[in-house]
């Protein structure tokens, strides 16, 4: 039997799941129409090579082979959709690190578009946020170099370098009429992917900035660290904030949705052949018992958050509150290429609600929308674009959706989504999605 070990990967840049793939050696018996498909492909492979030779010969300076074969593989994947790339050793050793919630660098997650660095979003508490770094700024250079044509992983590890070194950054920022330049000293980045506190005696707040591999343990240390603070029996009900959480780990998405699951489906991904579907079910039991949940989500909900906020929702277990998600219903496949090469990150699959709802290039409804009053001198810049809106992403299955508010309040006081849901918990409020009727997923 070969053995094929690869890791699932959700969301920007934030980390994978081990999963162990077991395929069988196949006997190919081609007939003519496959066996003229294959001559093409071997035709056209022959012409990469007359390409490569040529280029390695006639070219006005020595090429770098290595570089070259690279820049043709990031070509490839980068052909296919937005989430598919070579990752460079380097890159690939960042990454893993990286899963583990403590990496070196200036705290930004950021994504490719149309050949640009956008940024996704600062992470709380990291130096990035503190320069005043924000989502959707584009980032144009980087010390003197210019970031249009490196690919994400290239503009990633020149953001990346010793702790206390300086980076100066060129953004440019919807809004602004010039650039904005800011520098940055680098830092250790510890993510604490969990952050909660009561809302006053009777609610306990939650909230989710990535799934990493310290998610779910936090998870449970902040649930029960209100219990302890505020009375299990006094508490009316939660809330789960995944609002601008761009995603993370595929195994904490399912145990995190399960830590409110008694029991039914959290997930399914089915790849192109239908027999390598995978359902992912809940099993021992929510530790809220039963109390009320409201789940905030927005514009930069994407992939793992979607992935929890679409299982609580379609099993009628929370009230989602907000704007439409991210939309991105893909999942990658990290596959380590061996001999210190690197590793492929490839889309090898699209993943479903329990009600067998895909959300690729569409999000999540919330159950309530809430928008928020934003600032003039923000206005312009409040809107995420999601999935749809990324060239070369994997179509919607229905129609398509982009653009959703993404803006939150810096102050609670002001923070409208927020405030409907402690208004819903506490009865200060209704609405005839909450509580949500306890009607079971359906599979389509």
């Amino acid at each position: 039997m070969m053995r094929k070990t690869s890791l699932i990967f959700l969301g920007g840049l934030l980390g994978v799941v081990a999963t162990l793939l077991l395929a069988q050696p196949h006997t190919l018996l081609m007939g003519s129409a496959a066996g003229a498909a294959a001559s093409d492909t071997y035709r056209t492979l022959n012409l990469f090579g007359d390409v490569f030779e040529r280029v390695r010969a006639d070219y006005v300076e020595k090429p770098d082979d290595s570089k070259l074969v690279e820049s043709a593989i990031n070509g490839m994947l980068a052909g296919l959709d937005p989430h598919s790339g070579y990752m460079t050793p380097s890159s690939f050793r960042d990454m893993q690190v990286q899963t583990r919630g403590e990496f070196g660098g200036l705290g930004i997650e950021v994504t490719m578009e149309d050949g640009l660095i956008k940024v996704v979003a600062p992470i709380d508490d990291t130096p990035a946020a503190k320069a005043g770094i924000m989502a959707n700024d584009i980032i144009t250079r980087l010390n003197d170099e210019a970031a249009q044509g490196l690919t994400i992983d290239q503009a990633i590890d020149k953001m990346r370098g010793p702790v206390n070194t300086k980076i100066k950054l060129t953004i440019m920022r919807k809004g602004s009429d010039k650039p904005i330049e800011v520098t940055i000293v680098r830092d250790i980045i510890r993510v604490k992917s969990v952050r909660w506190h009561p809302e006053g005696s009777d609610v306990g707040y939650i909230r989710v900035t990535q799934f990493s591999e310290q998610t779910t343990d936090g998870l449970k240390q902040a649930i029960n660290d209100l219990n302890s603070q505020l009375g299990a029996d006094k508490i009316k009900g939660y809330v789960l904030d995944l609002r601008n959480n761009p995603g993370g780990l595929l195994d904490q998405a399912i145990s995190v949705s399960a830590t409110f699951l008694e029991k039914g489906e959290i997930v399914s991904t089915r790849g192109r052949n239908p027999e390598e579907t995978q359902r992912f079910n809940a099993r021992h039991g929510a530790m809220i018992k039963g109390k009320p949940l409201i789940v905030l989500i927005n514009g930069g909900s994407a992939s793992a958050s979607e992935i929890v906020a679409g299982a609580l929702q379609d099993q009628k277990r929370a009230t989602l509150i907000g704007t439409r998600s991210f939309g991105k219903g893909s999942v990658q496949t990290i596959i380590p290429l061996g001999g210190g090469n690197g590793a492929l990150r490839l889309t090898t699959a699209r993943y479903y609600t329990p009600s067998g709802h895909s959300i690729q290039a569409t999000g999540i409804t919330p159950d309530i929308e809430v928008l928020q009053d934003v600032p003039d001198n923000m206005k312009a810049q409040i809107d995420t674009k999601g999935e749809a809106s990324l060239r070369g992403h994997l179509k919607a299955e229905g129609a398509e959706q982009t653009g959703s508010q993404s803006y939150v309040p810096p102050d609670e006081s002001d923070d409208k989504a927020l405030k409907m849901g402690l208004d819903l918990l506490r009865g200060t409020a209704t609405n005839a999605a909450f509580p949500p009727n306890p009607k079971p997923a359906v599979h389509n």
